[in-house]
């Protein structure tokens, strides 16, 4: 079946953007200053969002499109100072002597078709310490309780299991026992920017929801964290508000932002749950044929009290993957033993096996952008085992079709109860922000609704071009569908200069979105 990453792509209209006569330049002078705030020593906290992450990569003219570079160059207007950036030392990112650190995410023409591919990294991992201190101090995958850890930035720590440190933070970490709240507080910021707390999340959802909801657990030790799980509420409010009464304590002024919802970036939103298309020439003819396959199994589904198991593809509408669902009841040994009469022993147990915790996904699943990749492929693990259980090359190759004749395993489906969590947690977080941004008196950014908003159909719109979280046309997000494009960050910056003029009595401008990078386009 062909890979339907290209198909998805080959479908969509990609638009650059630049300025035109459509933008109204203001004609009145408005004069910048800083009300209440003092701009004069700027720092950025966060995780990647902060960096200028983009493309799945740090890399320079990402940084250069930071969100915060930009609300450090509107600052210069109203007193602001410098502001300096550890600089990835190139355009493609990503660390040579580092596993897991690819270099950016590039549209490339693959058999006639444009897909993300990822670049090699050029250089290992380098420090640029002795040339700080850095105003720029988000840390790629930094989550609430790293920014106050200590050792954080010791490269030592990036060969213990789990790693104890992060690469992006020890290329510019003071010393190697120091955390990133303490190098930030040692420059005596008088203002700052926190956005953090996505990471907290984020990891649940983009692995499909195989980590843990420590909220559940009540676990209150992040030490005991997995990557892929999700952060108790207490944790991160405790560990934010550690962060901001180190700020507020020297006299800094500030803003935080509070979470987006996991379902308003493009990696959660990209590809359909019913993507199967009877048009397809490598799906259509196989329809009568799965759905004959299916039809014992089906009938096992009825006898057992669960027919919305049922699997069915359509002829004249697109069909839903089939999935792995954790959470449903495992119905093995019962198909087993079901089946076992008919099929002998072996291959029930093959079917038990298999399709115990089946069912075809529906609207409210949420299959990962990286799910493209694999769906209608044939698994080649899957593929080994069975020709190894006996079944002849035709017959494994059959059954081994990801989403089709086999299911989709769990980390690349947020399913609809999986979802519920990552929102209740997202919520319980911003409802955290909001009390701790009273609390110590700074403006609060609502990402979570200006996210919304842009994932609406009608999207967000500066002077005539509308930006929305369509995958590679919207223009707000990057290949990774997670991160933002230069145009991305550029709304997200004026989100904040909205926050900040509306707390602090400043006139910082806005910019132009359209003036900043998109998706390069072969």
């Amino acid at each position: 079946m062909k890979h339907l990453n290209k198909i998805l792509l080959a479908a969509l209209t990609v638009t650059t953007f630049s300025c035109n006569d459509d933008f109204d330049h203001p004609i009145e002078d408005i004069q910048v200053t800083a009300g209440e705030a003092d701009f004069s020593k700027y720092i950025a906290l966060g995780n990647s969002l902060t960096s200028g992450y983009r493309d799945n990569a740090l890399y320079q003219s990402g940084q250069e499109n930071s969100y915060p570079n930009i609300l450090a160059g509107l600052m210069k207007a109203a007193g602001g100072g410098d502001f300096k950036i550890p600089y990835m030392p190139n355009n493609v990112g990503g660390f040579t002597n580092l596993p897991g650190f690819p270099g950016k995410l590039e549209l490339k023409i693959v058999n006639g078709s444009l897909s993300p591919v990822a670049t090699e990294a050029l250089v290992a991992l380098d420090n640029v310490s002795s040339q700080g201190p850095y105003q720029n101090m988000g840390v790629p995958g930094a989550k609430s309780y790293h920014l106050i850890a200590p050792n954080y930035g010791d490269q030592a720590g990036l060969l213990t299991s789990p790693a104890t440190a992060n690469p992006y933070f020890v290329r510019f970490a003071s010393n190697a026992t120091t955390s990133v709240i303490e190098d930030a507080v040692a420059q005596k910021p008088t203002f700052f920017s926190l956005w953090i707390g996505n990471n907290d999340v984020l990891g649940y959802a983009t692995s499909g929801g195989v980590g843990v909801d420590h909220n559940e657990t009540n676990n209150l030790v992040p030490s005991t964290y997995g990557s892929s799980d999700i952060s108790n509420v207490n944790v991160v409010k405790a560990s934010i508000n550690e962060e901001l009464k180190a700020l507020t304590a020297i006299g800094a002024k500030g803003v935080i932002a509070n979470i987006p919802s996991v379902s308003s970036v493009p990696y959660f939103t990209t590809v359909p749950y019913a993507p199967l298309s009877p048009a397809n020439p490598s799906f259509g003819p196989l329809i009568d044929e799965l759905n004959s396959t299916y039809e014992g199994l089906n009938k096992v589904f009825d006898a057992l009290g669960a027919s919305d198991r049922k699997i069915s593809f359509s002829k004249t509408a697109a069909s839903a993957v089939v999935i792995k669902d954790k959470d449903l009841t495992d119905l093995s040994a019962q198909i087993t033993a079901a089946l076992t009469p008919q099929l002998g022993l072996a291959t029930a147990t093959l079917y038990g096996m298999t399709y115990g915790q089946v069912r075809q996904a529906t609207k409210n699943d949420l299959l990962v952008l990286s799910s493209s990749s694999v769906i209608g492929k044939v698994d080649e693990t899957r593929l080994s085992n069975l020709i190894a259980a006996g079944l002849s090359q035709e017959q494994a190759a059959k059954l081994s079709v990801v989403g089709v004749s086999y299911p989709m395993v769990d980390k690349y489906v947020l399913t609809q109860k999986e979802t519920a969590k990552a929102e209740a947690a997202v919520l319980k977080y911003n409802a955290a922000i909001a009390e701790l941004a009273t609390a110590y008196n700074i403006a609060l950014v609502d990402t979570y609704s200006e996210m919304q908003k842009l994932s609406s159909s009608t999207g967000i719109k500066y002077y005539g071009q509308t930006y929305t979280t369509t995958y590679i046309s919207g223009g707000a997000f990057s290949l990774d569908g997670i991160h933002l494009t230069g145009n991305g960050y550029a709304i997200v910056a004026n989100m904040f200069v909205d926050a900040i003029n509306t707390k602090y009595n400043s006139t910082l401008r806005k910019v132009y979105p359209a003036n900043y990078p998109g998706i390069a386009i072969p």
